[in-house]
């Protein structure tokens, strides 16, 4: 049984790997956002539930892929908080929780905007 969850986190590994390679050098993605967010969120359940298998080099402990060239870095005032991607109004909820409890519950406005992926 070990072995066999050790293999799967190895095979997700590896394929969102890929799938990052894919996305971030290549810019030609093969799956949906929602394919790779379910490979993710598989893996992350995995690494939570046998964390002996947790390793550093592991694409659930590192942001994605590279930054374009010419970007300056900036400095937040605030934090700038991720929804981890939120699937459900009860997980965007959680989210907003966590981010009033750290902020303060009047030093929050949200905005948004449609998410365009690719170059």
């Amino acid at each position: 049984m070990s072995s066999d969850i050790q293999a799967r986190i190895e095979a997700l590994r590896t394929q969102i790997a890929r799938h990052d390679h894919r996305y971030y050098v290549l810019d030609d993605p093969e799956i949906s956002d929602a394919e790779y967010d379910g490979l993710m969120r598989e893996l992350v359940a995995l690494e939570t539930a046998h964390p002996e298998f947790l390793r550093p080099d592991s694409p659930s402990q590192r942001v994605g892929g590279m930054v374009a060239g010419g970007f300056t870095e900036a400095r937040h005032l605030q934090p700038m908080l991720s929804l981890s991607n939120a699937f459900s109004a009860e997980e965007f909820e959680e989210f907003d929780r966590r981010v009033r409890g750290r902020l303060g519950p009047d030093a929050v406005t949200y905005a948004a905007e449609t998410k365009l992926d690719g170059l």
